[in-house]
């Protein structure tokens, strides 16, 4: 890839000290543009270090040749803060590990690059946790967490990040090496007499000008240098968005993770009730109280209890029945003077759950947690939403905070304000500390849309202050509210904030433009600079209207595909999982698309090289069209820029052999010449030479070809498609009408629509339509109640089962139970006389989610993989994660099953799942 600078002398002499990558390539670049907020700045290189020294060296360099600085962790800043102009200090690559733990001090070292949830994991053995954990912890890094005083749902508990970091470790630009805790010893001394002398002459200032909440993020934390105070100068660090100094190292205090904890959900008829009700929650001591909104949940709030908005409270103990107890107190307490309505078969508005089931529980934080991304898309037909479809919303304004005792007044406010200037969010956060975010509709994209945007943050600027708030409650700043914290602060504040920067970074190096001294809240906005017009494409994008541009816009970059762990349901993104590099992530490959199509950094579109090397090792699994919360489908995005790359070009040989593999199957098998393709794929010569022409690893080796085709076979003993097993049974389906498929049952299959036998006719038991009655009673048993409506596995659902059509999820040991009916002779418990006659020979060709004709192997552990979502055979191509819409569907499927208890158990009450619409 080529690389673009202004100044190719920095280059070299970044390459001449910096042990790490430094990268001015176009794609690197393309790469740091944006990170999860409306900005855009281009940067002029990328380093990524290796440890202290390296960044040290990175920042002389910087600042002989004054070029600024950007230090920057996993990108998901809300404002802007971590984009920059200069070079940026990319330290996930190599500043990422977690350098020492102390279980007795309760103490860990950490380096800036670290993601929160590999610190949990390392600390986890010792029954510790760290305490703040921001909705995108499996992703965002603790250099950002201290930069931006990250909080998340247990700080009502536990504290924000300031409230948790005892030492820091941070280099200044002028290169002074800072040792920050309580006190000013660790600091220079012109930077240790200047923060004296600033506090002591603005004592007044500082201990009145603040308010006084639980989420007051924005500005500097200079309170925190008062005498009183102990002059804490790693917590006055804490939120200064990487504008006073560069952190290389951080010790973090660690809580007791709870042993058990049970889930609240209560129920509320507005999200004003909801917040009013959070404050009576708190002599509780709960671990988080959440609030929700209708308009996010989807299909699943059928599994919430009866209300339009929600809280989510957690509670902990030292064992599941102490959590339970403690749970079942704060209901008992709050039921009658806030729920309308006891239980979730109540008439009244309003209702309660208990969840003590570990997998239930992060079935519905997953809700929670994917808020950011659903959110960007209000859809039709809620209360957030506009006239006519669905609607784009943007960050813009995020993250205030008010008193939790206001946050009910505040809401109230806040939507009438929406509704004044024609527009629609939907609130969420974290109601027991008074924070709130939303995504809002702002038309970010015309003249009159920013001037809207720009008037109404104003406004509402000065509603959160006339209710005692603060600007930002969580994700700082940055350039999106920067400009309004006179509002907040006063002139003489701000004058404060400006001289305490100009005494940490004098020359003005780190992240100028940021917090202090901003640009207008209007400018860098990510969208100018995309196409005004349509642009032309081959695929339909009925659900961006049309519009290529829409279509990549979707990626607002909170990164979830950037997850690096592996387990659970989902798989986005396998590529990133193995690189660990940003251009393999899915937010990655949009942004890449987004700088495609505004032709500043990537100029040479459709045909670019940076694109299409990103793209390369995109499986096109569709994991992100149902895992990403916004629903980016970037198998359809390769496709579309793979087909205006290759016009009028010859394509590679690899697409030729390997796209039309199933052509020449099929070619071999109408031959009967498999035995000589596989005689001469022995050959090593003639195998190299069928590798290399096909676009083949060489250390891959060819696979052997069936030596009789599966339908030839099937046909030779008197079988027929219509006999075959139940394609409900061998593939996996999705909900009614979520891929063409009838929603009687019938199955699609070349544009006719075949019944489905009723169960218990003579024509169900022939050919395989009903259900075995030891499948039903295996089913009912588990689950500890009545079998499931249809009780067929049509998808996958959350916590490791597989979703039926009736709504619920048959857990793993009923899908193992399925298996054990269903085993071959002489593989398991149940024998051929279970399955007589043409039933057991369709059991020897059955796996959970396979295909027919695949055998199940002796010890092969069941996985259900993700052929469970191949399409039928001659059946309409499904639209992958059609069925999870925003997430919901698979949540939804999690919630549904009780999890199995000892008989005579009931599980908690949950009103019955619905069929996904």
């Amino acid at each position: 890839m080529a690389e673009r600078s202004g100044d190719d002398r920095l280059v070299r002499a970044l390459r001449a000290v910096v042990g790490g990558e430094v990268s001015f390539a176009t794609a690197d670049r393309a790469l740091m543009t944006m990170d999860a907020s409306n900005y855009r700045r281009v940067p002029a290189g990328v380093v990524a270090p290796r440890d202290a020294d390296d960044v040290a060296a990175a920042l002389a360099v910087c600042r002989e040749h004054g070029v600024p600085v950007v230090p920057r962790g996993g990108g998901t800043s809300i404002a802007g803060q971590a984009t920059g102009t200069g070079v940026v200090l990319d330290f996930t690559r190599h500043m990422n590990r977690v350098l020492a733990v102390d279980p007795d001090a309760r103490t860990a070292v950490v380096q800036p690059g670290v993601v929160l949830d590999r610190l949990r994991a390392a600390v986890g053995v010792y029954g510790l946790t760290f305490g703040p954990d921001p909705s995108t912890h499996s992703r965002c890094t603790l250099g950002g967490m201290i930069g931006n005083n990250a909080c998340g749902a247990h700080s009502v508990a536990w504290g924000t990040t300031a409230d948790n970091v005892v030492e820091l470790r941070a280099l200044g630009y002028g290169g002074e090496r800072l040792r920050l805790s309580r006190g000013l010893d660790g600091l220079p001394s012109r930077l240790r007499d200047g923060l004296r002398s600033l506090t002591d002459d603005h004592l007044a200032l500082l201990r009145t000008g603040f308010p006084d909440l639980p989420r007051r993020i924005s500005g500097y934390a200079l309170d925190a240098l008062l005498p009183e105070r102990g002059r804490d100068v790693a917590r006055a660090f804490c939120g200064s968005e990487g504008t006073w100094g560069v952190l290389t190292e951080a010790v973090v205090r660690l809580v007791d993770e709870p042993r058990a904890r049970a889930l609240v959900v209560l129920g509320y008829p507005d999200e004003g009730t909801a917040a009013d009700a959070a404050p009576t929650v708190l002599p509780y001591r709960p671990l988080t109280v959440e609030g929700m909104a209708a308009d996010l949940m989807g299909d699943a709030r059928g599994l919430l209890p009866q209300g339009e908005a929600w809280l989510f409270v957690e509670v902990g103990g030292d064992s599941p029945a102490e959590a339970r107890a403690a749970a079942e107190r704060l209901v008992h307490a709050c039921a009658g003077d806030t729920v309308a309505g006891l239980g979730t078969a109540g008439g009244g508005r309003g209702g309660f759950t208990v969840v003590t089931e570990p997998a239930r529980q992060r079935a519905l934080w997953r809700l929670r947690e994917d808020a950011a991304g659903t959110a960007t898309r209000i859809r039709a037909g809620t209360s957030s939403a506009g006239p006519g479809g669905d609607t784009e919303a943007w960050p813009g304004w995020e993250d205030c905070a008010v008193p939790p005792a206001r946050l009910g007044a505040y809401l109230r406010d806040f939507r009438a304000l929406l509704a004044e200037h024609g527009l629609h969010g939907a609130p969420y956060g974290h109601f027991g500390e008074g924070c709130v975010h939303v995504r809002i509709d702002f038309d970010l994209l015309g003249p009159e849309g920013v001037s809207r945007y720009r008037a109404f943050s104003g406004e509402v600027a000065d509603l959160v202050v006339a209710h005692g708030g603060s600007l930002s409650g969580e994700h700082g700043d940055g350039m999106a509210r920067a400009e309004l914290l006179p509002r907040m602060y006063g002139e003489p504040m701000v004058r404060l904030f400006e001289r305490a920067k100009d005494l940490w970074d004098p020359a003005d190096g780190l992240n100028p433009g940021v917090l202090v001294r901003p640009r207008p809240l209007d400018e860098n906005l990510r969208f100018a600079v995309l196409p005004k017009g349509p642009v032309e494409v081959a695929f339909g994008y009925p659900d961006d209207g049309g519009d290529f541009t829409a279509a990549v816009r979707r990626c607002v970059g909170v990164a979830k595909c950037r997850t690096g762990t592996t387990g659970g349901a989902e798989v986005m993104c396998p590529s990133y999982r193995v690189t660990g590099e940003e251009r393999h992530s899915t937010r990655g490959r949009a942004r890449l698309l987004h700088e495609m199509l505004a032709g500043e950094v990537i100029e040479d579109g459709w045909r670019s090289e940076e694109v299409r090397e990103a793209l390369d090792l995109c499986l096109s699994c569709k994991g992100c069209r149902s895992d990403c919360p916004v629903g980016v489908d970037m198998a359809t995005y390769k496709a579309e820029f793979l087909h205006h790359y290759y016009r009028d070009r010859a394509r590679p040989a690899s697409h030729l052999v390997l796209g039309r593999l199933p052509v020449w199957l099929r070619a071999v098998a109408a031959v009967r010449a498999a035995p000589l393709v596989n005689g001469l794929a022995r050959v090593k010569p003639l195998a190299a030479l069928g590798k290399r022409l096909a676009g083949v690893t060489p250390e891959r080796a060819v696979p052997e070809l069936a030596r009789e085709p599966f339908t030839r076979w099937w046909q030779a003993r008197g079988g027929n498609r219509a006999s075959g097993p139940p394609a409900d049974e061998v593939r996996a389906g999705v909900g009614a009408g979520a891929s063409g498929r009838p929603a009687d049952g019938g199955r699609v299959r070349g544009g006719g629509v075949r019944r489905r036998p009723a169960p218990g006719s003579r024509r169900a038991g022939r050919r395989g339509g009903g259900r075995p009655a030891a499948y039903r009673r295996a089913l009912a048993g588990h689950l500890h109640q009545p079998p499931l409506a249809g009780g067929r596995p049509v998808g996958r659902g959350g916590a490791g089962g597989r979703r039926t059509a009736g709504g619920g999820t048959a857990p793993p040991g009923v899908l193992r139970a399925h298996l054990d009916l269903h085993r071959p002779a002489g593989r398991g418990p149940h024998g051929p006389a279970a399955h007589p006659g043409r039933a057991g020979a369709r059991a020897r060709r059955r796996t959970a989610g396979g295909r027919p004709g695949t055998q199940l192997h002796r010890g092969a552990p069941h996985r259900p993989a993700r052929a469970a979502r191949r399409r039928p055979q001659g059946g309409p191509a499904r639209r992958g994660g059609a069925h999870l819409r925003r997430g919901a569907g698979g949540v939804r499927a999690a919630l549904a099953a009780p999890a199995a208890g000892p008989p005579g158990s009931r599980p908690d009450p949950l009103p019955p799942a619905r069929r996904p619409r």
